[in-house]
């Protein structure tokens, strides 16, 4: 095997409940995060060491340096598999850097699928899960990179049966970093959320659940950059949409529709009203298989 590509969809947390900051320093949570068929793209070559290229619109906010996610996930894999394989890596950057839809966790955790693979380790995938917590608490659930509960600090993953939603990405272009949003957080739901281990049949019945749920990070994030507040108003008065809210820890908030035309017109809309917000017409990815 010569070279693999590998797709590292766009993560949207639907909602996010956070808890008080534990004795280690990460805070427990509850998410449902759902993955879409918008994303970056890994591709591994064969290579006598190990090297970084990124590519593509977003290319410019990343630097391929030693301390680069795909690198260290890269590392980490070599390291636990024993193996001085090399590899030529290249990123195609289509998100927007830090923006809160798990970019650089989907990066890193497509770089482990595409190296076990280009590498052919014989890696179970409970230990990919146990390297991907060791690189970021979004890493694991970017592995199997299906719609799941996320518990604990984010290594604590449940399948979850999820219809498809047509799905509108906005992102205002931008910065709120994750520290600055978790110190600014006053108000949590905490993590003790009862979830229903079986999925969700249709929308309707996942609309009517999310309705009891918010993201905590959304309010201290919206003080940060008072823009993203701007974005969830417009989206809010879009003809067809069922629920706006932002995802992670920002500024990238998402829209969900009742259908496909009323999602790609609402994004005709917003492109044309705000030529410098990034927009994206996407869709949720199948959740349990």
């Amino acid at each position: 095997m010569l070279n693999v590509t590998e797709a590292a969809p766009a993560k949207v947390n639907l909602f996010l409940h956070v808890g008080e900051r534990r004795t280690d320093s990460f805070h427990p949570l509850q998410s449902l995060a759902v993955f879409t068929g918008m994303g970056d793209v890994l591709r591994a070559e064969a290579a006598p060491h190990l090297s970084l290229t990124i590519a593509g619109p977003f290319a410019a906010g990343l630097a391929a340096e030693d301390d680069n996610l795909v690198l260290r996930a890269a590392r980490a894999l070599a390291a636990e598999a024993g193996t001085l394989a090399g590899a030529a890596l290249t990123l195609t950057k289509n998100l927007p850097v830090a923006s809160g839809i798990g970019g650089g966790s989907a990066d890193a955790a497509a770089t482990l699928r595409a190296l076990k693979s280009l590498w052919r380790t014989e890696t179970e995938d409970s230990i990919l899960l146990e390297i991907a917590a060791t690189l970021g608490s979004d890493v694991p659930v970017c592995v199997p990179a299906k719609a799941a509960y996320m518990e604990g600090r984010g290594e604590i993953l449940t399948s979850v049966r999820l219809p498809r939603l047509p799905m509108l990405l906005v992102n205002p272009g931008v910065a709120v970093p994750t520290r600055d949003v978790f110190a600014a957080l006053k108000t949590r739901s905490g993590a003790d959320l009862a979830l229903p281990r079986d999925g969700f049949a249709d929308a309707g019945a996942l609309l009517y659940f999310l309705e009891a749920t918010r993201n905590d990070l959304e309010e201290p994030a919206r003080r940060i950059q008072p823009v993203i507040g701007n974005v969830l108003d417009t989206l809010s008065a879009l003809p067809g949409v069922v629920m706006v809210r932002m995802s992670g820890s920002g500024a990238t908030c998402f829209a969900l529709f009742a259908d496909d035309g009323a999602c790609a017109s609402a994004a005709q809309a917003l492109q044309a009203a705000h030529p410098c917000w990034w927009v994206a017409t996407t869709h949720t990815l199948a959740g349990m298989s």
